[in-house]
């Protein structure tokens, strides 16, 4: 008995036909933005610009929603889990991603490279490194000198152990060849009220929050942590000025679950990326601190991959085992 096509020649015909109706009729129903973050911050609010721009682009639906909790584990982990169709998607950041697979490793309930898509990074923000105005060190030169005359007798405020600010004072530490003394506090604004009293002598803090206090004159900043000085605040130089070749930036970014089809993560890029060029977009994703960087699929996927080598070896170095 013959039939009329191959198996084979079927199986591609069907296959060629699926992707065509991705190009073509993707999106047909809302898609779900997954923030692994509560409500506010600044992760949240750029979840919140692009998805309600993708919506109108799109002409469909977007739909955020908050799952916060164990470090954003769950919120990546709901994504991991759904369908891999483009209608399932995660606003995600170094924190909740390559951070955490550098913490936890085999304990994540998922791998990060493994079991997510990238599909676009959407902007950086940068830490700043603050102190007291009445702190001796006016610059990172200066501080770097002062921590070598005198080991471990600086102290350093951070949101807690193991967290992203403490992780980039480790590696800048290493970097410097300096040793200083860590203070954890539970959350960065402990932190900050730290600094601001003398009681920290220096926290790496996130921009945002800091400028107020710092054009008030209740902090000042040293250096910005990003690989080059910031364009939201010029006139702050960057760490890697003084030691070449060190950054702690954090980035946001768009995931799908692994083995979405190619053309619809490519149309999200495509999408994204035109939304990020749009004046009214990149003034308010300025206005969060934050600046844009709209990287394709692959090199998004080269960013993570590093994240989590860099952020691995530091976690060693800081001997910090997840709880």
């Amino acid at each position: 008995m013959r039939t009329s096509l191959p198996f084979t020649a079927l199986v591609a015909g069907t296959l060629a036909c699926g992707t065509a109706l991705a190009q073509t009729d993707y999106p047909s129903r809302p898609i779900r933005l997954i923030v692994p973050l509560a409500p506010g911050g600044t992760g949240d609010t750029l979840a919140r610009i692009v998805g309600e721009n993708l919506a109108q682009e799109l002409r469909g639906q977007v739909v955020t929603d908050n799952r916060a909790g164990a470090n954003g584990i769950i919120g990546v982990e709901l994504v991991v889990k759904a369908n891999p169709d483009g209608y399932t998607l995660l606003s995600g950041s170094s924190g909740n991603t390559s951070l955490n697979a550098a913490l936890y490793g085999a304990k994540l309930p998922f791998n990060v490279e493994r079991d997510l898509a990238p599909v676009t990074q959407v902007a950086t923000t940068t830490s700043v490194v603050i102190t007291p105005p009445t702190f001796p060190a006016k610059s990172i030169k200066e501080l770097i000198a002062l921590a070598k005359a005198k080991p471990g007798t600086i102290n350093y405020a951070s949101a807690g152990t193991g967290s992203a600010v403490h992780l980039g004072t480790v590696l800048f530490e290493s970097m410097a060849g300096i040793k200083m003394t860590h203070v954890p506090y539970k959350g960065s604004t402990p932190g900050r009220v730290a600094v601001v009293s003398g009681e920290a002598d220096l926290m790496f803090d996130g921009l945002l929050p800091s400028l107020p206090l710092i054009k008030a004159g209740k902090l000042r900043a040293l250096a910005v942590t990003g690989p080059k000085r910031s364009a939201v605040v010029p006139d702050i130089p960057a760490i890697a000025e003084t030691v070449p070749g060190y950054s702690a930036q954090t980035w946001y970014g768009i995931f799908a679950p692994a083995r979405t089809p190619q053309p619809v993560v490519d149309r999200l890029h495509a999408t994204i990326a035109k939304i990020l060029q749009r004046p009214d977009v990149r003034e308010r994703l300025v206005a969060q601190g934050a600046e844009i960087d709209a990287t394709g699929p692959r090199e998004f996927a080269a960013i993570v991959k590093s994240d989590i080598a860099q952020w691995t070896k530091v976690v060693k170095m800081a001997g910090v085992k997840p709880e």
